[in-house]
């Protein structure tokens, strides 16, 4: 098993390191400690992972997905927070399978997965937040809620103060690039979340996956630039494979997201929600057409 990284401290928030950097199906959660109250924010198979997991009065996720809500279980007397848009994944595990729309058989071997080696556990009295929140743990310590929708309809990054630590979640500033391959996701949506993150105002940017904690705004640019440019990346190689008609199946089966080979559960589902979008976004854009039903080029 890789080393887990020790803890990092960044004033009211700890950051508690997953595997690799909290490389999937692992994560980095933190714990923010108030004068009145602490909570944890997407408790991960790190967290479960420890000999004792880290005390909070409320569990936060950013969104609903299995890696974000994998530790929830460990607090069964505490409040599980989520933004509205998603709440209702945790509410009931049918809710959380629609949140990936796969369909059938995938749906119910995603299903167990989630329950057995992600430790899902519905929550109907999960409490719901909102864009603009502000959840006050006491001794001048805040941590505000941003609406970053893309990744998931409910998504959100949180501003914690006053140590200015910028937690994005899954706006992982990765290699791989933002992810929106699921039923609850959103290109659109996804694109101007990234505009909207660039300007907020913030000492330290912390995530999820991979990265953990920048501690310049231009690394964090830097980071951001590489992983928003992704998207054009994307597009502009499936405007080269347009060249020639082509279906979405066959779009999907070329690999746009995940790389040719690449040992993926429910690829096909992905590559093919994933570059719909574009091929929608391109259409819209007059940079494709389509030659006959189903079938599309580059204009």
């Amino acid at each position: 098993m890789s080393a887990v990284l020790e803890d990092a401290e960044y004033g009211e928030v700890t950051v508690h390191y997953g595997a690799r950097r909290g490389k999937y199906p692992h994560g980095n959660s933190l714990v923010v400690h108030g004068g009145e109250e602490s909570i944890v924010i997407d408790p991960s198979l790190g967290i479960v992972a420890r000999a004792q997991a880290p005390p909070a009065d409320r569990v936060v996720n950013s969104h609903c997905h299995e890696d974000h809500v994998a530790g929830n279980f460990l607090y069964p007397d505490a409040e599980w927070w989520l933004h509205e848009a998603d709440v209702h994944g945790m509410q009931s595990l049918d809710c959380m399978m629609d949140i990936y729309g796969y369909p059938e058989p995938i749906r119910s071997g995603f299903e167990k997965l989630i329950v057995e080696q992600f430790h899902y556990v519905a929550r109907p009295d999960a409490v719901a937040f909102r864009d603009g929140d502000v959840m006050d743990l006491g001794g001048g310590v805040r941590v505000h809620v941003i609406h970053t929708p893309g990744h998931t309809r409910g998504h959100c990054a949180f501003l914690v103060e006053p140590s200015g630590l910028l937690y994005l979640g899954d706006i992982d500033l990765s290699s791989f690039g933002p992810y929106y391959g699921d039923a609850w996701s959103d290109l659109e949506d996804f694109a101007a979340t990234l505009v909207k993150v660039r300007d907020i105002d913030a000492r330290y940017w912390a995530t999820f996956h991979h990265i953990g904690v920048l501690e310049t705004r231009e690394a964090f640019l830097e980071r951001l630039d590489r992983f928003t440019a992704m998207i054009a990346d994307r597009e502009r190689r499936l405007l080269e494979y347009l060249a020639e008609p082509h279906s979405l199946a066959e779009i999907a089966e070329h690999r746009f997201v995940f790389r040719p080979g690449d040992d993926v559960p429910n690829v096909e589902a992905v590559e093919s929600r994933s570059m719909g979008m574009h091929v929608d976004r391109l259409l819209a854009r007059g940079a494709l057409r389509e030659v006959e039903p189903g079938r599309f080029e580059s204009a």
